[in-house]
């Protein structure tokens, strides 16, 4: 069986099909060069993909499926619904001394997923007396997944709102209520961070914002006729690494060949492969070939393209293979006769894609393609892997150090009470994801993250019919997303600063984590500019008529 699958993990695709079809793993093939989108809902196999196989062997002809929009409202999981509760109790002089959360998540009747929404809790803040419980609601209609930030995402909207609702009720400037309980370690797990810079990120953000400015009085700030609103969130997300695999070939044709199992599904997996590559072997981007999306070629991450794993997973398995074909690219220069007399390996290195003496200048060296055409060889290759924390995230190995990535957002809105009339007019986000390795994917991700964030502040909701669980709004103009219109401009800040713990580029995830917090900073950014503090999303014109400011 061949499938062409929309999936965000091709390794899990290929195990799972050939699981459910009785037939062993290395009898199916998974391809999947690109995808468009995937948000967490594509990790997974759903019916379609083994209805799809199971016509095929009927048919014994290939078949191809397209699932319509109203189905996927039904056949490919959401995001379940949530209800939480928060209780804070702190000092006068705003130092947290307890955090409950309490929450319950949605799900079918046959079903088991929870949205893990207490995850970033324990970590976020320091307190003494901490307490996270969860239940499960089943109720008639389909199946909850993963989305992107799962947990997080509508965890810290609680979390990030109720302490806003704290510092208005201290009388503090919600950052400084933050900075003031600014944990030294991870305090659930009783670890170190392996770097943690939120600090930076709510001071570095709250400068670039102009929060100095604020006036914490309830519409007191305007412009051009204009109340204004602003707010402030922070967030967290855990950082991974999964086993993974990659193979680097050099070729007589004078290029270099990355292959892996992995998936780009629109994040910009290519490029990072090329540049990682690069950087590991000295080789020019635009002599590198990248393959990805196949189930043939080596293995990609089990957990696929989720978690916000795959550049800290890919890059360990990158360098480890770009070492192992420098050291056979050596082999093979040191055995072929009239290269390097009488060289031994040991005697040889490798530099910017040029074999050369261990004691001489790189310049002085062999390219690579000139070592191959000596030696009558097409290709040199290695492979490399990852390995992965899976043990780790199962519980079965206990972690040195906590790995987390964070983040500030501040927000300003604009509500103009005549018409009942609110905008989003600028954001400005601060990130301490480790080393960037492209700034312009990497930014691209917080953005796209963001006008997620904003879909799920003021626009996003399912309806269902009470008779049925069916959704009623399963299309795409009843079902409101944010568009190009109400997104504003919006600035990222990436500080930089390299964990080393994860990889030896000092490389953690991003994709997910400029989901995390937004929405209660939009939120916050409304009360101030309203008085009406919302506790349930979307936000609706119906909550803003209540406004106290006119």
């Amino acid at each position: 069986m061949t499938f062409y699958e929309s999936t965000q993990a091709v390794d899990n695709q290929q195990t799972t099909m050939a699981q459910m079809l009785g037939i062993p793993r290395e009898n199916v093939r998974v391809v999947m060069r690109f995808l468009g989108s995937g948000f967490g809902c594509k990790l997974t196999p759903w019916t379609h993909c083994l209805l799809a196989a199971a016509a095929a062997k009927h048919l014994n002809r290939p078949v191809k499926v397209v699932i319509s929009r109203k189905m996927m409202f039904q056949t490919v999981g959401h995001r379940p619904r949530t209800q939480q509760r928060i209780r804070l109790g702190a000092t006068a002089e705003g130092r947290l001394t307890a955090i409950q959360h309490d929450y319950l998540s949605t799900n079918s009747i046959l079903d088991d997923f929870k949205e893990i929404c207490g995850e970033a809790t324990p970590s976020m803040y320091s307190t003494p007396n901490l307490r996270v419980s969860s239940g499960i609601a089943r109720r008639n209609f389909g199946v909850a997944t993963s989305m992107r930030c799962s947990g997080a995402a509508p965890g810290l909207y609680a979390l990030e709102s109720a302490i806003d609702e704290l510092a208005i009720q201290l009388s503090i400037d919600p950052v400084e209520l933050r900075l003031r309980n600014e944990p030294m370690l991870d305090e659930s797990q009783n670890l170190p961070f392996s770097s943690r810079h939120l600090k930076e990120c709510l001071t570095v953000g709250a400068d670039r914002f102009g929060w100095s400015r604020r006036d914490p009085s309830v519409g007191s700030m305007r412009r051009d006729g204009l109340i204004l609103g602003w707010g402030v969130a922070a967030a967290s997300w855990h950082a991974n690494i999964f086993d993974c695999e990659a193979a680097i070939e050099y070729r007589a044709d004078g290029r270099l060949r990355v292959t892996s199992g992995a998936q780009d599904i629109g994040t910009g997996t290519y490029t990072v492969f090329a540049q990682v590559a690069s950087e590991a072997t000295g080789v020019p981007r635009d002599r590198i070939d990248v393959v990805l999306g196949d189930s043939s070629l080596p293995k990609g991450p089990v957990s696929g393209s989720g978690g916000s794993a795959m550049t800290a997973s890919l890059i360990p398995a990158v360098m480890d293979a770009a070492r192992n074909a420098q050291q056979r690219m050596l082999i093979v220069a040191a055995a072929t006769p009239g290269l390097f007399k009488g060289a031994k390996t040991s005697d040889l290195a490798m530099t910017a894609g040029s074999v050369h003496h261990r004691d001489q200048p790189a310049s002085s060296g062999v390219p690579f393609d000139k070592v191959l055409a000596a030696a009558r060889t097409s290709s040199v290759s290695g492979q490399g892997r990852s390995e992965g924390h899976d043990e780790v995230m199962l519980g079965t190995t206990k972690p040195s150090v906590s790995l987390q990535s964070f983040l500030a957002h501040f927000v300003e809105v604009t509500w103009q009470p005549e018409i009942a009339r609110l905008r989003l007019s600028r954001i400005v986000t601060t990130v301490d994801a480790g080393r960037i390795v492209n700034e312009l994917t990497a930014r691209n991700q917080i953005e796209g993250a963001v006008v997620m964030g904003i879909g799920m502040a003021l626009f996003e909701e399912v309806m269902y019919d009470p008779r049925s669980g069916a959704p009623i709004n399963s299309n795409l103009a009843d079902y409101i997303l944010a568009t190009h219109a109400d997104a504003p401009p919006h600035e990222v800040v990436f500080l930089q600063h390299p964990d080393l713990h994860l990889n030896e580029l000092g490389a953690r995830g991003i994709g997910e984590i400029g989901l995390a917090g937004i929405a209660a900073a939009i939120t916050s950014a409304i009360h101030h500019a309203t008085g009406v503090r919302v506790r349930e999303l979307p936000v609706r014109v119906e909550d803003l008529l209540r406004s106290e400011v006119v």
